[in-house]
C-alpha cells in the first residue's frame, strides 16, 4: 500500500497527540499548610483577640503558660513534687511546641525537633526524665532508642556518602584544617565554659560572644571551603542562621558543648513528639489546649489570666512561651513592646509521604540526609527506626532554614507564597539528589514558623544578661529563650528552675 506525501506529513503532525497520550502523567500530589497558630499570633499581637461571653472563674497555685518543652518540663517537677493545683495554658490544639509531631498511615512523624544528643553526666535533669521513661535503666541507655545505623549521609559529586564530613573530598589543606578546628573545639570542651545545660558554665563576658562565627574562622586563619561549609551548615541547622549571622560563642559551643565521643542520638520515629507523648500522658489533667492567653495582670497579690471563656486567679504564673509575646499579652511589659532585643529565626519544615524510596547512587540512605550547597538541610526519615524488614513506603521531614534572608524578609516570604510555590521548591531541591523524587512523593504537608527559635547572634550573651531579670512578683520565665540555644536540654532544664522557683513561694 503506498502513501502520498500529504498523508505522510499528516501522520508526522499526528504523532505527538500519540506520544502524549502514552506518557506517564506525573503523580498528583496532595497536601497544605498545617495549622500553626499564625492567624492566632497575629490576632494576639494586633489585639484582635478578645474572651467574649461569660467568663467562668477558676483560682490556682500556679498557672504555666505555653505547652512546649518548657512548659511540659514546669508541669513534670510540680507533678513530681506533689502539687496538683496548676494549669498548662498552651495557644494550639495540640501542645508540645517545637516538639510536636504527627502521623499518617505509614508512620508518625516529627514536625521539628527530632532527636535529643545523649546527654552527658551533668545534664542530671534530662538524665532523670529518661529513667522515667524507660530510656536510660541502670546507666545503660537503651539500644531501641539510639538511632540505628546508618546515622549521617552526604550528597555531593553526584553520590551519597557516608558521614557529614566531606572526607572524601578533601585536600591536605582541608585535613589540616579539621583537625586544627578539632584539637581547638577539645580544649574549649576541657575549659567547663561550655555546657548543656549551658547555665552550668557559661561566661556572660566571653570575648567569643564579640564576634560572629565566620569572623572567628577568619581570625584563625581557617581557609578550608570543607570546613567552613561544615561549620556553616551545623549554625544553620541549629540556629536557622549562617556562620556570618550566628555568635561565635554559639558556634563553638555547638562543637565543643558534647561528649566527645557520643553515642548516640536518641531518636523515634516521631522525633521528640515521643518525649511530649509521654509527658502528656501523665500531665494530661493539667493541660489545657486551644486556650491562648489573652491578656495577664495584676489582681492586689495575685495574677488574673484571660482565655476565651475562663479567667484564671494564680498566684504564680510561669511563662513558659516565647519571650517576644510578653509584652503584647501581660499589661505591665508592654513598655517593652519596642525594646525586645531577641532575634528570631524563621523556618520552614515540611513531611513528605512517599509510596517508594527513589533511586539513587552511593551509601545508603540514613536517619540525616545532608545535600552539599543546598539551600535546604536535608531531611530525616521519620521510618528508620523501624524494626520491619522492608518498609516500601515512607516518610521524610524536610527542614529549611531561610538563613540567606533577613527574619522579616523571610517571615513576609513564608505568609506570600503560597503551598505550591514551597511543593516545588522542596521537590526541587530533592531532586539534586534525587531526580526521580516527584515520582515517589504522594503528599507533602507544610509547616511554616516565623518565629522558630531564638537566634545567637553576636552579643547575644551581653543582652541575655541584661534583660533576664524578671521585674515582676511570682512571674517566672522557661523557656530556651533564656539561654539563647533552642535546644531540648535548655527549655527542659528552664521549666524546672521556673517550677523551683513557683515552689519557693
Amino acid at each position: 500500500m503506498s502513501i502520498t506525501r500529504r498523508e505522510f506529513i499528516a501522520g508526522l503532525a499526528a504523532a505527538p497527540a500519540l506520544v502524549g497520550l502514552t506518557r506517564k502523567a506525573p503523580r498528583p500530589i496532595a497536601g497544605g499548610f498545617v495549622d500553626d497558630g499564625m492567624t492566632l499570633g497575629h490576632a494576639l499581637r494586633d489585639g484582635g483577640m478578645a474572651a467574649g461571653g461569660a467568663v467562668e472563674r477558676r483560682r490556682v497555685n500556679v498557672a504555666i503558660v505555653g505547652g512546649g518543652i518548657g512548659g511540659l518540663s514546669a508541669a513534670w517537677e510540680l507533678d513530681r513534687r506533689g502539687v496538683r493545683d496548676f494549669v498548662v495554658l498552651e495557644l494550639l490544639e495540640r501542645a508540645g511546641g517545637n516538639a510536636r509531631s504527627g502521623e499518617n498511615d505509614v508512620s508518625p512523624y516529627p514536625w521539628a525537633a527530632h532527636y535529643v544528643p545523649v546527654p552527658g553526666p551533668r545534664a542530671t535533669l534530662v538524665r532523670e526524665l529518661f529513667e522515667e521513661l524507660g530510656v536510660l535503666r541502670d546507666g545503660v541507655w537503651q539500644e531501641r532508642d539510639l538511632c540505628f545505623s546508618p546515622q549521617e549521609r552526604l550528597f555531593m559529586y553526584g553520590e551519597w556518602h557516608a558521614g557529614l564530613e566531606p572526607e572524601f573530598a578533601m585536600t591536605p589543606v582541608d585535613r589540616a584544617d579539621f583537625r586544627r578546628f578539632a584539637d581547638i573545639v577539645a580544649a574549649q570542651r576541657a575549659s567547663g565554659e561550655f555546657t548543656i545545660p549551658s547555665a552550668l558554665g557559661v561566661r556572660r563576658d566571653s570575648p567569643f560572644d564579640r564576634l560572629s562565627m565566620d569572623a572567628w574562622l577568619t581570625e584563625h586563619g581557617f581557609t578550608s571551603p570543607r570546613l567552613r561549609w561544615y561549620v556553616d551548615y551545623a549554625c544553620r541547622d541549629d540556629f536557622g542562621a549562617s556562620a556570618r549571622q550566628s555568635s561565635a560563642w554559639a558556634g563553638i559551643h555547638y562543637f565543643a558543648s558534647r561528649e566527645p565521643n557520643e553515642q548516640g542520638p536518641l531518636t523515634w520515629p516521631a522525633g521528640n513528639g515521643w518525649i511530649v507523648e509521654r509527658l502528656l500522658a501523665k500531665l494530661a489533667g493539667y493541660v489545657h489546649t486551644g486556650a491562648p492567653v489573652i491578656r495577664i495582670r495584676r489582681d492586689g497579690r495575685r495574677w488574673r489570666l484571660t482565655t476565651p471563656g475562663v479567667e484564671y486567679d494564680a498566684d504564680v504564673v510561669v511563662w513558659a512561651a516565647p519571650a517576644f509575646v510578653a509584652p503584647y499579652v501581660v499589661n505591665e511589659l508592654r513598655d517593652r513592646r519596642r525594646r525586645v532585643e531577641y532575634v528570631y529565626s524563621p523556618w520552614l519544615t515540611a513531611n513528605l509521604t512517599l509510596e517508594r524510596w527513589p533511586a539513587e547512587r552511593g551509601f545508603p540512605p540514613a536517619w540525616d540526609n545532608v545535600i552539599y550547597d543546598s539551600p535546604g538541610l536535608g531531611y530525616v526519615v521519620a521510618t528508620h527506626q523501624s524494626l520491619r524488614t522492608v518498609e516500601e513506603r515512607t516518610v521524610w521531614t524536610y527542614y529549611h532554614a531561610f538563613a540567606e534572608l533577613t527574619p522579616e524578609q523571610a517571615r513576609r516570604e513564608l505568609v506570600a507564597r503560597d503551598w505550591a510555590h514551597w511543593r516545588d521548591r522542596i521537590l526541587d531541591d530533592l531532586a539534586r539528589a534525587h531526580p526521580d523524587i516527584r515520582d515517589c512523593v504522594s503528599r507533602i504537608d507544610v509547616l511554616r514558623l516565623g518565629h522558630a527559635m531564638i537566634r545567637p547572634t553576636v552579643g547575644f550573651l551581653t543582652v541575655l544578661e541584661r534583660i533576664r531579670p524578671s521585674p515582676l512578683p511570682r512571674f517566672f520565665h522557661a523557656h530556651s529563650d533564656r539561654s539563647g540555644l533552642s535546644l531540648f536540654e535548655e527549655a527542659q532544664y528552664h521549666g524546672v528552675m521556673a517550677a523551683r522557683a513557683a515552689l519557693a513561694v
